[in-house]
């Protein structure tokens, strides 16, 4: 973040013009939708904030920041629901980068009273409301309020207050709700939420700019989310995970936002999604349990608990099942395909007829040799599980873990998934001399001869079946143990049944097709959906990489398909010796520059060791002369944030702090603290990020604005 200096000083005097009051950023009041209040009756209040320009608020789920609450005080048999939460926003710094979810202008946040029918006409009715808020720009600073309105009460029907009414009438009318012109389904893969919406009408309305909001953090508020169109009036949004979210979740819970709202007219900007993760999923246009919260008033939780209604208990679908079903079924699948490649299927029929050979006339002793075979080729598909689930257990021993959600392994497997896909589409070709390996095992007799083909023929003398061996083994990687040898099983059963069903029927070898150019054809089609599994898992990795580390990891992925066209453009059968050591040294060399260019690093190791902030702690380290750095931060500051890993990740201010002793002081204030403030006061400041530098020798502080860079710290620290 660059800003000049005068800006800092702008945003230094500002500061300092308002220290203590949050009506200059933020005004708060209490505003009603009626002039009276009937016995009995509910009534709508609504805490208004009018934020100044480019200040924010927080919804129910903040991201970085805090949600605003509300404690009441009300007239003996009175209650007050929880906040209807309008559709959120995604809030961005001057960056753009997304730092909360939340609101920003002219907000009302509505609040149903009902009041006791005991009331009294004639009377007043007053209520008391007690708000807290986090607000931000650059800065944040916690704002609170004692607020109050009274209202009158009569025994008529209440008239609609002429400028609150009607506004109100529209907030109610667009909170986020169910609607049968769209239904909604949720599925859970991993580390990412696939969320479908589908129009009962298709082109009704087209709702544009759509973003989801979780209620419970389960989706990473900051991550981008992809929407695609599912040809008929619907959508299909990808979602990340967030790894601080709830890991056992059974539900998709939150509010699906548009910019040009759901229905025809504009209106309603949020649909209320509650859906659990099944295939089927619930309709949107059901009524939900929090929809069903807001909307049955007799029943509301006295005082201002803020927590969302806790959604009805809803057994788990048999997800996982079914979908262990259907990548078994797509495993079978692919080890059939591999019958189809041109160096398999020629030797298909030629095995088949051995197989006849061998056994003469006898069928049974022909089933047995297709036995045999199935069985050597299980056992070279367990044999690589096994050796697989070590490597695996090996890497989580040392620290690799969380497969996917580790951008090395991420990193890894798509370079592994693009070297197959340009082997596929002919840039080259596998080592040829496993070939020769399996033409000779091709000539071996008896069953030892099948069962040494089913080991090795399939699996060391078919180097095109390579390719599609690498998603069995970045599932092998991914899954658990148990499943991997599953789905490994799946792909030689798959691979294996032709030869189990043409030693059962040898006639049917007749019936075959010609091996032919449509093989090679069909492998390089094959190509395109590994090329689009590389796609998706750079996508993956923009999310777990800083934008000059994804940049990096794009020049390495060019560098490794550089490495893999010299290998195949030196290394083509007929090349001279020389030629081909040509191919093999250069490729390798340039592989590996692609590997260490592009591989994600890890963040800079933090070694400022942060001791909690005291006025005891200051005034202890400043008695022994040693240099104090104070850092006044809270988790819910975006501004905070991007400080330290500016600053503190530099190498020589690291070095620095590490020369010279400095002692490092945190106060941390992203849970309300009073000495905290009351040291903010101090300064004339009420907001977060503060920074103070303690020199010894020195009566004053140095104090730092608000956003930092390496040389200011430095600077100022220096003296």
């Amino acid at each position: 973040m660059k800003f000049s200096r005068l800006a800092l000083f702008a945003a230094l005097l500002l500061t300092a013009l308002w220290p203590a009051t949050a009506s200059a950023q933020v005004r708060a009041s209490l505003v009603a939708d009626v002039t009276s209040v009937q016995p009995g009756r509910p009534f709508t209040v609504a805490l208004r904030f009018q934020h100044q320009p480019h200040w924010h608020t927080y919804w129910i789920n903040p991201g970085t920041g805090l949600v605003t609450t509300i404690g009441w005080t009300l007239p003996e048999g009175a209650t007050a629901s929880d906040i209807l939460w309008p559709a959120p926003k995604a809030l961005k710094d001057h960056t753009g980068t997304i730092v909360g979810n939340g609101y920003e202008g002219d907000l009302l946040l509505p609040v149903t009273i009902t009041p006791p029918a005991t009331l009294e006409p004639g009377g007043t009715f007053t209520l008391k409301a007690a708000a807290e808020w986090l607000m931000c720009e650059d800065s944040c600073m916690p704002g609170s309020a004692e607020l109050q309105i009274t209202l009158p009460v009569s025994a008529d029907a209440p008239k609609a207050d002429a400028t609150f009414g009607p506004r109100l009438a529209t907030v109610l009318a667009n909170l986020p709700r169910a609607d049968a012109a769209w239904s909604v389904t949720a599925a859970r893969a991993g580390s990412t939420i696939t969320l479908t919406v589908k129009a009962a009408q298709a082109g009704a309305h087209v709702p544009t700019g759509l973003r989801f909001f979780a209620d419970d953090n389960l989706v990473a508020y900051e991550l981008p989310q992809t929407v695609a169109s599912d040809g008929a009036g619907g959508f299909v949004l990808t979602l990340p995970v967030s790894p601080d979210g709830p890991q056992d979740a059974t539900q998709l819970v939150g509010v699906l936002t548009a910019e040009n709202g759901w229905l025809p007219d504009g209106s309603l900007p949020g649909l209320r999604v509650d859906v659990p993760f099944t295939k089927a999923g619930a309709p949107v246009g059901q009524v939900s349990s929090f929809a069903k919260a807001t909307e049955d008033r007799s029943d509301l939780p006295q005082g201002g608990s803020q927590t969302r209604p806790t959604p009805e208990p809803t057994a788990p679908a048999p997800a996982a099942p079914v979908s262990l079903l259907g990548t078994l079924a797509l495993a079978f699948v692919g080890g059939l395909i591999l019958n189809l490649m041109p160096c398999v299927f020629p030797v298909l029929g030629i095995k088949i007829l051995g197989f006849v050979n061998q056994a003469g006339s006898e069928r049974s002793k022909v089933v047995t040799h297709g036995l045999v075979f199935t069985l050597g080729v299980l056992l070279s598909f367990w044999t690589l599980a096994g050796v697989l689930a070590v490597l695996r257990a090996s890497g989580d021993q040392l620290g690799w873990g969380f497969q996917l959600q580790s951008p090395g392994f991420v990193y890894a497997l798509a370079i592994l998934m693009l070297v197959f896909a340009m082997n596929m589409s002919g840039v080259f070709e596998f080592g040829l001399s496993a070939t020769g390996v399996g033409s000779n095992l091709q000539m071996k007799e008896g069953y030892g001869g099948s069962f040494f083909t089913g080991i090795l023929a399939t699996v060391v003398a078919t180097p095109c079946s390579a390719p599609f061996l690498a998603p069995a083994l970045g599932a092998a990687l991914a899954l658990p143990v148990t499943e991997s040898f599953l789905i490994f099983t799946a792909i030689a059963v798959g691979l294996s049944a032709p030869y189990l069903l043409l030693s059962i029927f040898p006639q049917a070898v007749k019936v075959l097709p010609r091996p032919g150019a449509w093989m090679e054809t069909f492998k390089q089609f094959m190509a395109f959906p590994l090329y689009a599994t590389v796609a998706y898992l750079v996508w993956v990795l923009a999310g777990q990489a800083s934008e000059g580390g994804m940049l990096m990891a794009l020049f390495g992925l060019v560098l490794v398909a550089m490495g893999v066209w010299f290998y195949g453009r030196w290394h083509a059968p007929g090349a001279s010796a020389g030629r081909a050591r040509f191919g093999v040294i250069a490729g390798a060399l340039v592989c590996a520059t692609g590997l260490w260019a592009g591989w994600p690093q890890p963040p800079a190791p933090t070694e400022i060791n942060w001791e909690k902030w005291s006025e005891e702690a200051v005034a202890k380290y400043r008695a022994e002369g040693r240099p104090v750095y104070v850092d006044f931060t809270a988790r819910w500051c975006a501004t905070c944030q991007a400080n330290k890993k500016l600053v503190f990740t530099s190498a020589e201010v690291l070095q620095y702090f590490a020369d010279k002793k400095v002692v490092a002081l945190k106060g941390d204030w992203t849970n309300k603290d009073p000495k905290i403030t009351a040291e903010l006061a101090k300064y004339q400041r009420s907001a977060v990020p503060f920074n103070v530098i303690w020199l010894p020798g020195k009566s004053d502080p140095i104090l730092l604005p608000e956003l930092l860079t390496p040389g200011m710290v430095l600077d100022a620290i220096k003296g």
